[in-house]
């Protein structure tokens, strides 16, 4: 597994905490902060006692997208070639995220350009701190959204929402994209991390094979037509009532108690 000072890892309590750590760029990925971050992810999928991952960044803001700095045409050269970046770099590490049957949680802290943004959208259930915004900032140098924007923006606003915020880059503030379902919730910046640590907890405390399950047919519901996706939800169903968190909830239900879930 890749180690890194570019991604702080921290696991407690079944909830993996990952911290995008280049503050001084506003945790703009160079390539060692994206391979930390997919080994990290990785982890997330290999180690059973990892229940919940919970992304944040250090500093000021959350991820200012890639770090331009390495693509300054200025000092020559053969022109960049974009989509292998794209291919090599963030496209692996966001179809984990998206495959990983595990709640994902991230706490925007502060702003969140271009592909930092839309990282963010592919995680499961989003917060933001009150001053955060959310920047398409592509159209200012000429490029089209990646990371996954053009498909979350759209399937979550519509499209004259999508192409106003990706044509015009304004910034959409933390409570606007609330407001407008793009995210969870917009907290007061000092009441971010700690509610996000409690929601990490909760969920990683809770029936996560069930809430993987979940995850994995929401994601469908897009693509899959009515009588597909019943039978996926049988399907599904059928997996999660032979679990032992199931009869674990059951139980605890008829006797009252807390339930005492372990991921099986």
């Amino acid at each position: 597994m890749t180690t890194s000072h570019t991604v702080l890892a921290e696991l407690e309590s079944g909830v993996l905490t990952l911290t995008l750590n280049r503050p001084d760029k506003l945790n703009s990925f160079n390539e060692e902060m994206h391979l930390a971050l997919r080994a990290q992810i990785q982890r997330a999928h290999d180690d059973d006692a990892i229940r919940a991952v919970l992304l944040t960044g250090a500093g000021r803001g959350f991820c200012a997208g890639q770090d331009l700095g390495d693509r300054d045409p200025r000092k020559g050269g053969p022109k960049p070639d974009l989509g292998h970046t794209i291919e090599t770099f963030y496209n692996p590490t966001l179809r984990l995220i998206r495959a990983l049957e595990k709640p994902v949680i991230c706490a925007v802290n502060g702003v969140a350009a271009g592909a930092g943004a839309n990282i963010a959208f592919l995680c499961d259930v989003v917060l933001a701190a009150k001053s955060a915004k959310f920047i398409q900032a592509f159209s200012k140098i000429g490029l089209i959204p990646d990371a996954g924007g053009s498909w979350s923006l759209a399937r979550i606003l519509g499209e004259p929402r999508a192409k106003a915020l990706t044509l015009t880059a304004e910034p959409l503030m933390a409570e606007t994209a609330a407001d407008w379902g793009l995210i969870w919730k917009a907290l007061d910046d000092d009441a971010l991390m700690p509610e996000a640590r409690a929601l990490a907890a909760k969920l990683a405390s809770g029936p996560t094979l069930g809430l993987g399950l979940t995850k994995r047919l929401i994601q469908e519901a897009a693509t899959n037509d009515l009588d597909t996706h019943l039978d996926r939800e049988r399907d599904c169903q059928r997996e999660a009532g032979r679990s032992d968190d199931y009869a674990e909830g059951v139980t605890a239900f008829l006797e009252k108690r807390p339930a005492s879930f372990q991921g099986k």
